[in-house]
């Protein structure tokens, strides 16, 4: 089984082809958006250097207002990302919402079909540096998941997790 593979483009846009883009929104050299059709960015978002918004022709993605994004960050939005509002995202981080399902041992990994599921992140959460969000993850408002981390299923509100597989080692104390 042979499947044949093409371009997804550069990756380079203009701000007019973002599906909505805010005031004060600073895309830093070298952002690479795919797909910006598919991506809503908030008043007052920072993307840092060489960011990957890796937007999909299905999926969507959209980052609220007042979120600051690190460099060298990958998110692969095909199964849908939702960034709330006044959101820390370290350096390297990855998001993806996409995986293979399985087909089988006949079918080659690479040629099974794909699954998508969302990942949302709420309001005031914190996102350390280098951590990789996995599909299908709930991150609730006020998480601060420790850097280098892998967050493989939902963490509750005000949740502090680090490691790997991320693990809740306590809770913040929530809204006054």
């Amino acid at each position: 089984m042979t499947r044949r593979h093409r371009s997804h483009g550069s990756g380079r846009f203009e701000r007019s082809e973002f599906a909505a883009i805010g005031e004060n929104v600073i895309l830093e050299e070298g952002v690479l958006a795919f797909h910006p059709e598919t991506i809503r960015l908030g008043d007052n978002v920072y993307v840092g250097h060489r960011t990957i918004l890796k937007g999909y022709h299905k999926g969507r993605m959209a980052i609220g207002e007042n979120s600051w994004i690190g460099q060298d960050c990958f998110f692969h939005s095909a199964g849908d990302i939702e960034i709330g509002r006044n959101v820390g995202i370290g350096p390297s981080v990855k998001i993806i919402t996409s995986f293979h399902g399985e087909e089988g041992v006949d079918t080659p990994i690479l040629f099974s079909g794909i699954e998508f599921a969302p990942v949302k992140i709420g309001d005031d959460a914190d996102i350390g540096i280098g951590t990789i969000i996995l599909p299908g993850v709930n991150i609730g408002r006020g998480v601060q998941v420790g850097a280098g981390s892998v967050v493989t299923r939902d963490l509750e509100d005000y949740a502090v997790a680090y490691g790997s597989p991320a693990r809740v080692v306590r809770l913040r104390g929530g809204p006054a």
